[in-house]
């Protein structure tokens, strides 16, 4: 195995490990024998990670081996950033303090390391009184998504004001996986890029998977990596260890070279937003959600990151309130990570 590969299979082992230890632990008894059946798969699946090349992957239980699965086109529209320009940033920071903590447009828990991130997990482990979730589309219309923070990177070429940033993204009006690349405020836009204002942004290919009812929410993980000088990947979990629920992995590897994110990844938005252009997902009165966040820096480093308030990237919106916002310290054994809520 090449070194390119052995850094692969740990930063996915590591992922994969936060993915299994956290984002699935509910309901599970150590009395139930399929519960313990499918605990012991997921360790053995975080260590057969996808291959060290582009493309979409799926493995399911009780498979031991990702397979390799035919892509399908990201749908083609911006899921827009905020604010609109990158001379905005400061002023449009500092006006989000004075607003109510509606999710969105800025107002958003991130999670920020000292370092340089190499991966990063979300799900919802605590979720109560949800009955219902409306977007543009209809009922059960979402996005999950885990974004970047806006970097200085080569992908912007020189181009005076730049800034890229990269999207982790489930669609579920698309039933898609992919991820969306942006080049804020570069001006004419390279080609193979659209146009957005003054922006350039772009998607990976995506890999197909099945519409996710709002009542699965806790049942539902998403994580990204970046390799330097390799692949950048974005998965999504579904299922449980209920013996009547799939479990089943998708990913996406796609070059880290379209906006070279491992060269300047240190803050992590995750949450649960509108299905793109800026649109809202409306959650029923009385909805109260748990956010977790587990972080991987370069290096192998456990510090704890910091919670920074009014510091998301997306544009598209929920109708939940923030709550409070706590940090962890990590270790050998366990990633750092935020947990923060949110309610209506």
């Amino acid at each position: 195995m090449s070194k390119l590969n052995v850094v692969s299979a740990a930063i996915m082992a590591a992922s994969m490990f936060s993915f299994c230890s956290v984002g699935f632990s509910q309901g599970y008894t150590h009395d139930n024998i399929e519960a313990q059946a499918r605990q012991s798969w997921r360790n053995t699946v975080m260590h057969a990670s996808p291959p060290n090349k582009t493309g979409c992957f799926h493995i399911s239980y009780p498979q031991t081996e990702w397979a390799q699965v035919g892509c399908t086109a990201a749908p083609n529209r911006p899921f827009a950033k905020w604010p609109k320009s990158s001379s905005n940033f400061l002023g449009a920071a500092a006006f989000a303090k004075f607003q109510a903590q509606t999710v969105g447009d800025g107002t958003d828990y991130v999670a920020e390391v000292p370092g340089l991130l190499t991966y990063s997990v979300g799900d919802f482990p605590t979720v109560s009184g949800v009955t219902s979730e409306t977007g543009s589309l209809g009922a059960n219309d979402y996005s999950l998504q885990l974004n970047s923070n806006f970097m200085s990177t080569a992908a912007c070429n020189g181009h005076s004001g730049c800034l890229a940033w990269q999207q982790f993204i489930y669609s579920s009006g698309e039933q898609a996986v992919f991820m969306q690349y942006w080049l804020i405020d570069y001006g004419t836009c390279p080609s193979g890029w659209n146009t957005d204002g003054d922006s350039c942004y772009k998607n990976s290919a995506a890999v197909s998977v099945p519409k996710i009812a709002i009542s699965e929410l806790n049942q539902l993980s998403i994580w990204a990596n970046a390799i330097p000088g390799g692949v950048d990947q974005v998965g999504l979990g579904t299922g449980d260890d209920y013996i009547t629920s799939g479990v089943d992995f998708y990913a996406i590897r796609e070059p880290d070279s379209v906006v070279d994110l491992s060269s300047d990844w240190k803050e992590s938005e995750f949450n649960i937003f509108g299905d793109g252009g800026g649109s809202a997902a409306t959650f029923n009165q009385g909805s109260s959600i748990t956010v977790f966040n587990q972080l991987g820096e370069q290096g192998s480093v456990y510090y704890a990151p910091t919670c920074v308030q009014n510091a998301g990237t997306t544009g598209e919106t929920n109708n939940l309130t923030l709550g409070s916002c706590s940090t962890l310290a990590g270790s050998p054994s366990s990633n750092p990570s935020m947990t923060f809520t949110e309610s209506n």
